[in-house]
């Protein structure tokens, strides 16, 4: 879980330099982070999708599950759904309740600290996590400037989420194909590039609402193993 674990400390050093600075970070030096963050999710996206895009028995199979995914995410709306739970919390009458609540749904709900932990438990593969630690570092101290220490917190909630889908992970991991991995994996890279295409604002993919495309491969290749 050595994934997980940097991924705690980098939201714990990210708070302590956030509540030191308490100023606040300019906006300029805001967006330089968040756009080195954005390429970099790209570029890990993108590398994530060639390599596992050449070991796909079912080609279409990844198109099928983002278009199935989509749709069903789009109608639940993810997203929306997100923003509202952010906004109640953001209306309350404590700015740290406000804060916290933000940045505990920005460490643990997004597909780096889902995927990351699955790469992590079955692979050996900490690149996600270590990319979303990064990430988690910048947010952390963007936050704590404002709201203070106690976005700290959050480093808990994360490690008890990454670590639950970590060791859920080691449990199945007798039962999950290599084919089921490499789709899921595929789906994911296209995720990952999605969320970095929205950080750095080139256009707004709504990475929420694709999550459960995640899901399509599971679901065909438990179908197939049923009836086939």
């Amino acid at each position: 879980m050595i994934g997980t674990i940097v991924n705690t400390c980098t939201i714990l050093a990210g708070s302590v330099i956030g509540s030191v600075i308490k100023k606040g970070i300019k906006q300029q030096y805001q967006d330089a982070l968040l756009n080195a963050m954005g390429l970099a999710a790209v570029a890990l996206g993108i590398n994530t999708l060639v390599q596992n895009m050449p070991n796909s028995k079912f080609p279409v199979l990844f198109i099928l599950s983002l278009a199935a995914g989509s749709l069903f995410g789009y109608i639940v709306d993810l997203d929306k759904r997100f923003q509202n739970l952010t906004d109640r919390f953001a209306s309350s009458g404590s700015n740290l309740a406000q804060g916290l609540s933000t940045g505990i749904m920005l460490f643990c709900i997004g597909t780096l600290s889902i995927l990351g932990p699955i790469e992590s438990a079955l692979h050996g593969d900490h690149t996600f996590l270590f990319t979303n630690a990064t990430l988690d570092f910048v947010t952390s101290m963007v936050l704590a400037s404002t709201y203070g220490i106690g976005i700290a917190i959050a480093a808990g909630v994360l490690f008890l989420w990454q670590g639950g889908i970590y060791l859920l992970a080691t449990c199945v991991a007798s039962s999950l194909s290599g084919d089921l991995l490499t789709e899921v994996s595929i789906i994911g890279g296209i995720l990952i590039a999605s969320s970095g295409l929205s950080i750095l604002k080139i256009k707004d993919l709504k990475a929420l609402n694709m999550l459960p495309s995640l899901l399509v491969p599971v679901i065909w290749f438990g179908a197939k193993a049923l009836f086939f």
